[in-house]
């Protein structure tokens, strides 16, 4: 309950600060499209516009309600979603200019950031379960994967990918042991590969997918991804592109507000929720909302982990460097939210780490 207090009162100042921050674009504002305050062109309607990438998997529940009710148009904003199946595809359509704002995983993003992509967190987002899973009686740990057993994970340098090399690196002192183990394959053809018994013989894979997986008889936990890490983490973050982001504050402000509104929208209607979201999912609404409950899964857009990730990969070798601090990655709405204790670090610095 103390967390969940602390998460609203996070949301509420975020917020606060955005509508603000919002207020001020939006009253030195013309009534013209494409009104050089703000430098984006807008639609016939007037709105601001915002191209937006999201992924499979149940943690984006709250995009896809936010989608259906709309809670972007109060604000004066119209986002246009896309749908991708990875976090490196989403990386490379950001990085040649066709997305304003996208959703991935931290490792991806940091891969982007090494090579220059110019965009920052804007947000954290979610807390989800992310485990291994295998229906091979024989392999009860990873060290038990031998040559010929294939993992489908969502791309090379997923979040999935990195955590499995966290992993390896505890338990085998190499984390690129099972590199040539690795076939990309979406959450959906993942799970499709599993259930079939075909071509893969492990999965680590988020909600719905892992829960389907994990119903299946013999199917099991080889790998958790919170004991990988060391701690929780955001699954996903909101990354908003430099362009946008100076251009367009009034977007920028308009789209985190509608994204806390979702959010706390779904948390505090997971019935109704699973209702909206059933037929996308193609899962029955009592079951998808037991999914929307379960241990583990946290919609906020608070910030955990973000620099946790980057100390093993710049050592492990799959990115260059490491943020000397978090204003390096993240929008200064986010590090209004963190802040900087004097003398020891408050408990949101603490969590960036983690590890």
């Amino acid at each position: 309950m103390r967390r969940k207090g602390i998460i609203r009162a996070l949301s509420l100042l975020l917020t606060l600060l955005l509508l603000s921050s919002a207020g001020l674009m939006l009253s030195g504002c013309g009534d013209g499209a494409g009104d050089a305050s703000t430098g984006r062109t807008q639609d016939s309607s007037g709105e601001e516009v915002i191209r937006v990438a999201k992924q499979f998997g149940l943690v984006y529940a709250p995009l896809m309600v936010a989608e259906k009710k709309d809670f972007f148009s109060k604000y004066g904003l119209k986002v246009e979603w896309v749908t991708l199946g990875s976090g490196g595809a989403v990386r490379e359509a950001m990085a040649s200019g066709e997305l304003d704002a996208a959703f991935m995983g931290i490792p991806p993003f940091l891969i982007g950031w090494d090579k220059g992509m110019p965009a920052k967190i804007a947000a954290g987002y979610t807390v989800s379960p992310v485990q291994l899973v295998t229906y091979d009686p024989n392999i009860k740990s990873i060290k038990d994967f031998k040559p010929q057993h294939k993992i489908a994970v969502p791309s090379p340098g997923s979040v999935q990918h990195i955590l499995l090399a966290m992993a390896l690196e505890k338990e085998l002192g190499d984390p690129k042991a099972l590199d040539d183990n690795l076939v990309a394959l979406p959450h959906p053809d993942g799970t499709q590969a599993m259930l079939s018994k075909k071509d893969v013989v492990a999965h680590f894979t988020t909600p719905p997918y892992l829960f389907e997986e994990l119903a299946q008889p013999g199917y099991h936990v080889v790998l958790d991804g919170f004991e990988a890490f060391g701690g929780e983490f955001n699954f996903n973050v909101l990354l908003v592109t430099k362009d946008y982001h100076d251009k367009h504050p009034a977007g920028y402000a308009a789209f985190i507000m509608g994204l806390n509104e979702a959010m706390n929208w779904i948390n505090e209607n997971k019935m109704e929720a699973a209702e909206l979201l059933a037929p996308e999912f193609k899962i029955e609404k009592e079951k998808l909302y037991q999914y929307l409950t379960s241990e583990g899964l946290n919609f906020t857009t608070a910030p955990y982990g973000l620099l946790g990730f980057a100390e093993f990969m710049k050592k492990a070798g799959y990115i260059s460097k490491v943020p000397k601090d978090l204003s390096e990655i993240a929008w200064e709405n986010v590090l209004a939210v963190v802040g900087k204790r004097e003398g020891e670090p408050c408990q949101l610095e603490k969590m960036q780490l983690a590890r």
